[in-house]
């Protein structure tokens, strides 16, 4: 027992002390974490180097765009071809993906011989050859009459401009055909088939074997972003934000990037890290000064490098008693597959006195230590670089979502990383050193980058398929000029329907009088307190106006909101909660005694017959008060004030916040005679001239008429652009079939109609994995403001993401650009419709004064108009093409529409007074 024991020992202390004699010997080899923390901030500059369009054509690493923008989602389906062509074999592949309870996956393959005379001789026999084993493969299945898509997966490096193009750049491994570098391997495989005449076939997608890797362990697995091959021969592949690739047009979403990392180093930036041995095995290779990192990791050298290292080793007397055989001066002697069976833990030790043996010296148990851990440190070396070089582009994910903690999967294949019993192990704890604020999930790919090639055009083949009825589903938001004159011209038809005493009564645009017969002049002066009430917010102003050389306008106000119970309650309720907020304004201004003069901004449909009377005709932005349409708004406020006995009020005026802008305007720009309001509304009004307006007596002068023009198109003139989702829309409103162009239009109403669309896409598979979250399925939910934040130019799609995950909508890429497209779509038709309305407008004008030109300032308020990135210059743009004769000047309200009810309350006093002292 004794003995053994002290044998054992004995033969630990043999094995440490030759293991510290190879470290020392081999201490280039081994790195320390802040070597390879060095080494990933190379990687990471060149990465960087790659993808731009300046530095690309020096980079080492050439970061070739791939044209895969999309991982499986799971929702793919059919029958699919894969050919895999890049190593010693041919493979063929047969994969069916189909949906019955859950998503499964059927492969029946082939595997043909790819000839040494074919490899090495002309491209065209070795694509005839393809196309030979591809026609034999299609008879075996009975599928020669059907013409199925086809991914081919083609592991050389390839210059890409779309996804079914690959110009191959130069041959690796042991493949030379002559006449294919330059070529688009793509058309010469097209070409083959078509020679043959016998069979047709769809060749959608050609992708490297890295890709195919990511996207095989992206079926399994839909957070794998990166794909790697760790064997013969070694690469790596991820998914970079477009915006980031210059060499690719467009910045929305995601595109796998090849980055051909085996060339890292090329340009000399491994050169302290590379050791004599690596300097060996280059310059012995049928590619010198290229693939430096490859050759320092790759199962095709590791082997070599264990050779040239026991060689110099024997050579200087440290191993075998300095014996060197012919066999281990023979290279390619030692395979890296030994170097795997050498560093088995139990039988290691056996088969290194075995593969050593059979290369004719005879090792000692000393020597069979050594070797082995020459081979430990080679291929650990391996498993280092690897992971400071993967560190490298996990970094890079992890900064491109800007997330504290990255989680992810990665893809993996190849025999070295399969194979070698350590290898894995290694790797993975090095990366998690490296990267420690990320959760990373290894997965190995099972089936190879064939099936990866099937899964490449199964998402192509959906996406192409998802894109075609996208693009026909969002068609009918994409209005023609035809379509848009058409609109202007129904819309002049409406305008002059609400004018006539004959048609007003049903007319849709009902074009109300509003007494407002003049804009202000500048000689306004005084204190005014006005209110604007027209949506859930209610404010109260105190405008303090003075004339003068120096014209200033001092404003205070208080905001208070209306509660969804009393816009739906009673009018009695609603009035008296408008009058306690004036109580309490005015204690805060301390001004309860003083009888102010008051304009009252009231944003609902009014038929004014003075200026201090406007009778309420159908309420609209969800209020439902009882007992106040058909009754005047300006006795029912008195009223109010009556009840509460607190102070008293001259109210002057009853205004729309239409007319408010145009007047806010007016006082800065006197050519001001329209406003617009584009927000949570959509409405217009104008300065009409008075013989026009049948409904009032009076020739001369004008008179700013309120269109109302948000029920354009209820008596069904626009039905035919209406789509099924505004119908939705209107069904569910509360005023379901009244003002229905406003609800193509305005605020209120696109974030509802983008949520209709999205549930539809959702339920056609489109979107969201066909997952129709509760969210989405809560009306209002999608408010407009998100419409203007996603479509906002500065907004990474990532940003996009986190919106939608606000929503409870968990997005991939491509559903965040599917949603941008839709609010485009939405706000863009809406922008041009508001643009249509306003050209049949300025047309009026033009035509009532009988000029050839007419120059005209609108006033515009409203949050659709100041906060959606693109809504205010699509209108600007439609006004142009639609009313080419109207030079029209657009001018923000900066002050909304209550300084405009003060304004009005102004003129109105000074006209009452220029009257009293007629």
């Amino acid at each position: 027992m004794i003995a053994a024991q002290l044998l054992a020992y004995y033969f630990t202390e043999l094995k440490d002390d030759q293991v510290k004699k190879i470290d020392k010997y081999l201490y280039s080899m081994r790195f320390s974490d802040e070597t390879l923390k060095e080494i990933t901030q190379r990687f990471r500059m060149e990465l960087v180097k790659g993808l731009g369009r300046d530095t690309n054509p020096t980079a080492a690493l050439k970061m070739l765009p791939t044209f895969v923008q999309s991982i499986p989602d799971g929702s793919e389906k059919g029958d699919f071809i894969a050919l895999d062509l890049g190593g010693s074999n041919f493979r063929i592949l047969r994969v069916r993906v189909s949906h019955e309870k859950k998503q499964t996956v059927q492969m029946e393959s082939q595997i043909y011989d790819t000839p040494e005379d074919i490899v090495h001789g002309s491209g065209t026999r070795l694509f005839d050859h393809v196309a030979e084993c591809l026609g034999d493969f299609m008879e075996k299945h009975s599928i020669k009459d059907k013409k199925l898509p086809v991914g081919l997966t083609f592991s050389f490096p390839c210059q890409q401009t779309k996804l079914d193009e690959g110009v191959l750049i130069t041959w690796t491994k042991r493949f030379k055909a002559s006449g294919v570098e330059g070529m688009d391997v793509v058309k010469l495989l097209n070409k083959a088939i078509k020679k043959r005449g016998d069979y047709d076939a769809d060749i959608m997608a050609v992708v490297n074997d890295t890709v195919g890797t990511m996207m095989t362990c992206g079926f399994d697995d839909q957070r794998c972003e990166v794909g790697i091959i760790i064997g013969t021969g070694t690469n790596a592949c991820y998914m970079e934000e477009l915006r980031h690739i210059d060499l690719v047009e467009g910045d929305e979403g995601r595109m796998c990037v090849n980055t051909e990392w085996g060339a890292f180093g090329d340009d000399g930036r491994l050169e302290d890290i590379r050791t004599e041995f690596d300097r060996e095995i280059d310059r012995g290779s049928l590619n010198p000064g290229q693939q430096l990192f490859e050759k320092m990791v790759s199962g095709m050298y590791l082997g070599e490098l264990v050779r040239l290292i026991l060689v110099k080793m024997a050579r200087e007397g440290l191993l075998f008693e300095g014996r060197i055989t012919p066999e281990l001066l023979t290279r390619g002697r030692i395979e890296t597959k030994q170097i795997s069976a050498i560093e088995k833990s139990k039988e290691g030790l056996n088969k290194a006195r075995e593969i050593l043996t059979s290369i004719g010296v005879e090792p000692s148990d000393d020597d069979c230590i050594a070797v082995q851990h020459v081979c430990a440190i080679v291929s650990f070396r391996s498993a280092n670089l690897i992971a400071a070089t993967l560190a490298g582009i996990l970094l890079r994910l992890k900064e491109n979502k800007g997330v504290a903690r990255l989680r992810t999967t990665v893809g993996i294949d190849g025999s070295l990383y399969k194979m070698h019993p350590q290898y894995a192990r290694r790797l993975h704890k090095t990366v998690r050193r490296l990267v420690p604020d990320a959760d990373i999930r290894f997965l190995l790919s099972e089936s190879g980058s064939g099936k990866g090639a099937a899964m490449v055009t199964a998402v192509a083949y959906r996406l192409a398929e998802h894109s075609r009825e996208i693009t026909q589903t969002l068609s009918e938001f994409r209005l023609t000029t035809e379509q848009l004159l058409e609109v202007k011209k129904r819309m002049r038809i409406e305008i002059q329907n609400g004018l006539s005493k004959s048609t007003q009564e049903t007319a849709t645009v009902k074009m109300l009088p509003t007494f407002v017969y003049s804009t202000p002049d500048g000689s306004e002066n005084g204190d005014f307190l006005a209110l604007d009430l027209g949506g859930t917010n209610f404010r109260v102003l105190l405008v303090k106006i003075r004339s003068g050389k120096r014209r200033t306008v001092e404003m205070h106000n208080k905001i208070y909101s209306i509660p969804l119970e009393v816009m739906t309650g009673t009018g009695e309720e609603l009035f008296d909660h408008i009058v306690q907020c004036i109580s309490d304004f005015l204690d805060y201004m301390g001004m309860k005694n003083t009888r102010l003069p008051l304009g009252f901004t009231f944003s609902f449909p009014c038929r004014q017959t003075s200026l201090d009377a406007g009778i309420l005709v159908t309420w609209t932005k969800g209020f439902k008060a009882t007992d106040c349409e058909g009754e005047d708004v300006v006795s029912l406020l008195r009223e109010a004030i009556k009840r509460r006995e607190e102070f008293d009020l001259d109210v002057v005026a009853v205004v729309n916040d239409t007319v408010g802008t145009m007047m806010t305007c007016a006082y800065e720009e006197p050519n001001c005679e329209i406003g617009l309001i584009a927000g949570t509304g959509s409405n217009a009004c104008y300065m009409e001239e008075l013989r026009n307006i049948e409904m009032i007596d009076g020739e001369e002068g004008r008179m700013c008429v309120n269109m109302e023009w948000g029920a354009f198109g209820d008596n069904g003139c626009l039905d035919d652009i209406r789509t099924d989702y505004d119908r939705a829309v209107d069904d569910f409103s509360l005023n379901s079939g009244k003002q229905r162009y406003e609800k193509m239009c305005s605020g209120m109403y696109l974030g509802e109609i983008v949520r209709n669309i999205l549930i539809d896409m959702t339920k056609r598979g489109f979107l969201f994995r066909g997952q129709i979250s509760e969210t989405l399925k809560t009306r209002g939910i999608f408010e407009t403001k998100f419409l203007s934040q996603i479509e906002s130019d500065r907004l990474a799609l990532l940003q996009v993401r986190s919106i939608l995950q606000h929503l409870g909508l968990d997005s991939t890429c491509d559903d965040s650009i599917i949603v941008k497209e839709v609010c485009g779509a939405v706000s863009r038709r809406a922008a041009q419709l508001c643009g249509a309305g306003m050209a049949a407008v300025v047309d009026k004008i033009r035509e009532n004064r009988g000029l050839d030109h007419l120059n005209i300032t609108v006033g515009v308020d409203g949050t659709l108009y100041k906060l959606h990135p693109h809504f205010s210059k699509i209108m600007h743009q439609t006004v142009i093409e639609l009313a080419p004769q109207c030079n029209v000047n657009f001018l923000l309200s900066e002050d909304g529409s209550g300084k405009g009810a003060a304004l009005i309350t102004a003129v109105g006093c000074r006209l009452r007074q220029e009257l009293n002292s007629k």
